[in-house]
């Protein structure tokens, strides 16, 4: 296994500073253990399981020293409520007595809430707050978001010292898909936008979401912000989750008109296509934008294969994605989301951190000259 150490400790490695990337990971986060779901009428096994994680430290570790795995700190109810409502959570706390062997799914969603009376103490109520049946609450969920939250956070504290110029946050359950007041796609906090927030007070902050799914709980957060520009390359929602939310035409509001970019993509995209409109459509914006810290909202379930991806990205697809980030010279927060092929997930994790960090180290002793 992968040793933990404290995040706030040297991490100096053979080969001077920076040659380890801090990883951050609570082992509460596995605590969540969702059984199964429903897809178009049929149960099937929960896809977003504990395997994932344990995976992802299971790769890290075999790449001698070059990953060093902290744990976060807990992170503060305040941090939380800078992304979402007091009502949100107290769903969330609510679930906590619940006996071990009970797991909440939403069935009734309220259409026209405004015009009903929602309690979010009342777990009959949850679909109020919930955007799908999939994603069901049991009595781990708050701990376990909280410590996946945490990792983000974390994260993005060390990257405003600018101690790093690349990290880690092995968040897990994963966060994109959360809005404000809504959880849904396996997310129930949103991680990465908890980090933009913080990071928000340093400088400007781009996002750029590689899940196949789009992003559309932190496009939402920042929506009209001009402040932390949100970028989502992803399976065209006509016929990938979630649907409603992703479309070109979706390009930000007020002072954030301008700040959002969505590029969808058609079912059976490979690693050339793919590459190239990250090449084209993200990094120009991206680069205009001119950001103080890059965010990468890192789904892997664009690999071939993935039992809920229609794309076919390979291992090296990952590595020369991850080196086409690195070579931006940003301070970088990569943050995980989906990935759901756990044969090969650890693999194609450990290929775009391992890109990233090379492609870092060039642009950096770049800079220096």
């Amino acid at each position: 296994m992968v040793n933990v150490s404290k995040p706030n400790g040297s991490v100096m490695k053979a080969g001077g500073p920076e040659a380890s990337v801090p990883v951050f990971f609570h082992a509460d986060q596995l605590g969540h253990q969702p059984q199964f779901e429903w897809i178009s009428g049929e149960k099937i096994l929960h896809p977003e399981s504990s395997t994932r994680a344990e995976g992802i430290l299971g790769a890290l570790s075999e790449e001698a020293g070059l990953f060093r795995v902290c744990s976060p700190e807990p992170i503060t109810d305040e941090a939380i409520r800078a992304v979402h409502s007091a009502e949100l959570l107290q769903v969330y706390r609510s679930v906590e007595g619940l006996a071990e062997h009970v797991t909440i799914y939403p069935s009734v969603f309220p259409v026209g809430s405004d015009q009903c009376f929602v309690d979010p103490k009342n777990l009959w109520h949850a679909g109020a707050f919930c955007l799908d049946s999939g994603t069901p609450l049991h009595a781990s969920t708050w701990t376990a978001s909280c410590w996946s939250a945490a990792c983000a956070y974390d994260g993005a504290r060390l990257l405003a010292g600018k101690r790093n110029s690349l990290i880690y946050s092995l968040c897990r359950p994963p966060g994109h898909h959360a809005t404000r007041d809504h959880f849904g796609g396996y997310c129930y906090l949103n991680n990465v936008a908890i980090a933009a927030q913080y990071l928000r007070q340093f400088g400007k902050v781009a996002i750029v979401d590689i899940d196949i799914h789009h992003g559309n709980g932190t496009q939402s957060i920042f929506y009209d912000s001009s402040e932390v520009f949100f970028a989502s390359i992803h399976g065209d929602p006509v016929d990938h989750y979630p649907y409603f939310w992703g479309r070109e035409s979706e390009v930000g509001i007020g002072g954030g008109r301008g700040f959002n970019l969505n590029v969808p993509l058609p079912k059976g995209t490979d690693g050339l296509r793919y590459l190239a409109a990250v090449r084209d459509r993200v990094l120009p914006a991206v680069t205009q934008f001119a950001p103080d810290f890059l965010l990468v909202s890192a789904g892997f379930d664009t690999a071939s294969g993935d039992p809920l991806g229609t794309f076919s990205l390979v291992r090296e697809d990952f590595m020369e994605l991850g080196k086409t980030f690195g070579r931006l010279g940003y301070p970088t927060l990569v943050v995980q989301e989906g990935g759901y092929d756990t044969s090969d997930l650890g693999s194609n994790v450990c290929g775009f951190l391992l890109g990233a960090r090379e492609a870092l180290g060039g642009a950096r002793e770049s800079q220096k000259r």
